[in-house]
């Protein structure tokens, strides 16, 4: 009697132990996917933000923003290097300790982990320790992760998380933050096309307007505001004629007069940029081509009335004797003549696509053209 029930006891514990295992299995395999929704979730969270009409240091310090709320992490910071030195990109660590968080590439214990681009953990054993790179910070950061970041296996910073309780990363995931690495990687490879518009914009000296670029940053910030734009670019068609016939100073003042005109009678709403030699666009931002048709009508009327001449005594240059001379021209004038084309861009899709078929159009348009023509 005593063994029948020792041995159902014995079959009972058997079955609550499978019970139990399952009941872990099941457990860890929800874990699992809720993991996988948070994963797939930040990463649509980075794709949007990429997508966002904002600078490229906006969108990184979003993006950590965005990891420090989606995974309680503590402390987070980006530093990359910028081709001179490390800059913080993003941190929400006080500024105060900046110094020696982009300075973590000097640091001996880190430097192996760049050198072999694996990830670097450390950690204290008591309130009392602090992390060999901290120098004046005792209570804030106990343990942290160094990350290096490679793009095309050229290490371009790194991103470190930090925790204020010791051994905290004990048993976290690594498989987990090196996905999210290599996602802050995938964002920063996605807009250094981005940055690169941003540093190259220039003022063009004639004229005080931005150059082309400057459509692809900060001008395309004002026109994505709006679902749809009207894009307008024009061509000056004889302004290598006035070139040629008078002095390249002369129509010098053609584009600068032009450019004048224009910037007092657009909203500043608008952009308006010199594309390149005699051809100009201005982006009416939240207007389609009916809404401008009239107001581009007016403009090719007063540009192609304008009579523009060189101030008295002007300096100009002479190709036939390579020699500066003070020539008077004050009484050389010259009308200049445009040819115009329009074209709606919505929000979303190519800006440089449009530019292109645009500048197409006037370039291969007849020489003598001067019309306003909506392609």
């Amino acid at each position: 009697m005593i063994i029948g029930v020792a041995v159902v006891l014995v079959i009972i514990v058997i079955i609550l132990v499978i019970y139990n295992i399952k009941i872990s299995q099941k457990i860890q395999k929800f874990k699992n996917i809720n993991q996988k929704i948070t994963n797939l979730q930040v990463v649509q969270d980075f794709m949007n933000t990429i997508g966002e009409t904002s600078s490229v240091d906006e969108k990184i310090k979003k993006i950590n923003n965005i990891l420090i709320e989606k995974y309680e992490i503590k402390y987070s910071t980006i530093v990359v290097f910028n081709g001179a030195e490390y800059e913080i990109k993003a941190s929400n660590v006080d500024a105060r300790h900046w110094d020696s968080l982009k300075s973590l590439q000097d640091v001996d214990m880190f430097k192996d982990s760049i050198e072999t681009a694996t990830p670097k953990y450390v950690t204290v054993n008591n309130e009392n320790e602090r992390l060999p790179y901290q120098k004046m910070e005792f209570g804030r950061a106990k343990s942290a992760i160094f990350f290096p970041l490679y793009i095309d296996n050229v290490y371009i910073g790194y991103w470190i998380i930090e925790s204020g309780t010791p051994h905290d990363f004990d048993n976290v995931d690594i498989t987990i933050l090196e996905v999210i690495k290599d996602n802050i990687i995938s964002v920063l490879k996605t807009v250094v096309h981005q940055k690169t518009l941003e540093s190259i914009v220039r003022t063009d000296l004639f004229t005080g307007l931005y150059s082309e670029e400057y459509l692809y940053g900060e001008g395309k910030k004002i026109i994505d505001q709006y679902t749809i734009s009207t894009i307008c670019m024009f061509k000056i068609i004889n302004i290598e004629e006035i070139n040629k016939n008078y002095c390249r100073e002369l129509g010098n003042e053609v584009i600068k007069e032009i450019s004048k005109y224009i910037q007092e009678n657009i909203s500043k709403d608008y952009v308006f940029v010199r594309y390149m030699g005699p051809k100009f666009v201005i982006a009416f931002s939240g207007v389609d081509t009916d809404g401008v048709a009239s107001f581009i009508n007016d403009i090719k009327d007063h540009i192609e009335q304008m009579k523009i001449s060189l101030p008295e005594q002007s300096q100009i240059y002479t190709t036939e004797t390579n020699k500066n001379k003070n020539i008077d021209m004050t009484n050389q004038q010259v009308t200049p003549i445009i040819n115009v084309a329009l074209s709606s861009y919505y929000k979303g899709t190519g800006l440089e696509e449009v530019l292109k078929k645009l500048e197409q159009y006037l370039d291969g348009a007849d020489k003598n053209e001067s019309d306003i023509t909506n392609i």
